[in-house]
């Protein structure tokens, strides 16, 4: 069972299944097309507030909207984008630093003399290390910053999606001179800062800024492939702003192989109803099973106390009323829709998206090997393609069939091939094992077409 908030999850924790595959814990991210992102953001507002760092998860974003978008402009001062086809509305806003001005800038929002987002995403902390020379007069001022406008970020997080951007690590051995003093160690205190201040700020508050902490995770395996040691590559930017995204459209768009930050469907009415009466199914079936169980104890044989011999029973075994074998039957078909619902229920179990590998498919393929060999059995049918032959091959390709679907081997061209090979014979063999029937036997009924 997932035991949490998969949005918590998504935001949070995760790992690489792969080169560009990142894979958050206990559940199915999907990957946005143009059209769907156009669909969620449609009439949105979106800003994006802090330093490069948050400028390029800017441009990563809006390239799921637009991917014709270049990273041009001016490099330190804001960027808006439009796409007027949706009505969507994207904006960066330079602001380096925790300091007034971006505390007036958040405060505006929420005093309402400008149009509030409905997404924002926010985070700084590299600059102030920097020009400050990583002091530590400048992390208590830091502290002090963000502890004025954290209030702030929390009265808007009550009718907008606010998201605070942690500060990545850094690649320290290719850092330019300048940049030298922007250590891992002065990130993490920044960080710590931040995540204390603005989760001590929602301790009493319904509404809460998001941590948005997976960038960390993901920049600890990719920032050595930075060309600057600052600056994350264009894959790990891009995973994030999709994750962005998840976290934001999957509760609106409801992908099927999207379950972060999906909310549990409600149950329907026909739902509740079938509740119901299987439910008074069940009860009526013991009530009747104990009534005809104490009868059929009371009519039992007993011994005579004076003769001491024993009776003849009166009734010599329980008997089963048609309501009752008809009660039975709805209790199993109660405990089966039951099974179906819970399968259904793709929210209450933890989920990974499938993500092939050789050893996930080759590997049980081997254990059916090995136990084939170990357990064969002799028939007494001579012909090819006997009824015991050809039920066994249809068994083993039906297991080779679901390891493909489990493994996802489908993105390996060789299995996808040889798989399609299985299936065209397993449709063979149906048609060659009816065609025997009919052509042996002779059964041509009606009752015989509709078995099949």
């Amino acid at each position: 069972f997932k035991g949490g908030d998969t949005c918590e999850y998504l935001l949070s924790s995760g790992r690489f299944l792969g080169e560009k595959v990142w894979q958050p814990h206990s559940c199915m991210m999907h990957k946005y097309k143009i059209s769907e992102a156009k669909n969620c953001l449609v009439d949105k507002h979106i800003v994006f507030i802090g330093d490069s760092r948050i400028r390029q998860l800017f441009y990563s974003f809006i390239k799921l909207i637009n991917p014709q978008v270049k990273e041009e402009g001016n490099k330190h001062g804001n960027i808006p984008f439009e796409d007027k086809s949706a009505s969507i509305k994207v904006d960066f806003l330079w602001y380096p630093e925790v300091n007034g001005s971006m505390r007036q800038c958040i405060k505006s929002w929420t005093e309402g003399s400008v149009e509030k987002p409905h997404i924002i995403v926010a985070g700084a902390a590299t600059w102030s290390i920097k020009i400050h020379n990583g002091s530590n007069e400048a992390l208590t001022q830091y502290k002090i910053n963000i502890t004025s406008i954290a209030p702030l970020l929390e009265k808007l997080a009550k009718s907008s999606d606010v998201y605070w951007v942690l500060q990545d690590p850094v690649y320290e051995d290719i850092l330019s001179e300048s940049r030298k003093m922007i250590t891992n160690e002065k990130i993490d205190a920044y960080n710590e800062a931040a995540v204390r201040i603005l989760n001590s700020s929602s301790r009493n508050s319904k509404a809460k800024v998001k941590v948005f902490s997976v960038s960390k995770l993901i920049a600890q395996e990719t920032i050595m492939k930075s060309t600057d040691g600052l600056h994350l590559p264009e894959s790990s930017r891009d995973t994030n702003a999709m994750i962005l995204m998840n976290v934001y459209c999957n509760k609106i768009m409801k992908p099927i192989d999207g379950s972060c930050c999906q909310p549990e469907p409600p149950l329907t009415l026909i739902q509740k109803l079938a509740f119901c009466f299987f439910t008074l199914s069940i009860i009526g079936y013991l009530i009747i099973h104990l009534i005809h169980r104490n009868n059929y104890r009371k009519n039992k044989s007993c011994t005579d106390l004076e003769s001491g011999e024993e009776k003849k029973p009166a009734i010599s075994a329980p008997s089963v009323s048609t309501l009752e074998m008809l009660l039975q039957s709805f209790c199993k078909l109660g405990l089966i829709m039951t099974y179906f619902y819970l399968c259904d229920r793709a929210n209450l179990f933890m989920k990974e998206n499938k993500f092939y590998t050789h050893s996930s498919f080759f590997i049980p393929i081997v254990y059916i090997l090995v136990l084939g060999v170990f357990y064969t059995e002799n028939t007494k049918e001579t012909k090819v393609l006997n009824r015991e032959q050809t039920d066994e091959w249809k068994g083993w390709m039906q297991l080779v069939i679901l390891i493909y679907h489990i493994s996802g081997a489908s993105t390996f061209l060789p299995v996808y091939m040889h798989i399609r090979v299985l299936v065209a014979a397993y449709l063979f063999q149906t048609g060659y094992g009816h065609f025997s029937y009919f052509w042996i036997k002779g059964d041509f009924g009606v009752y015989r077409v509709c078995q099949v």
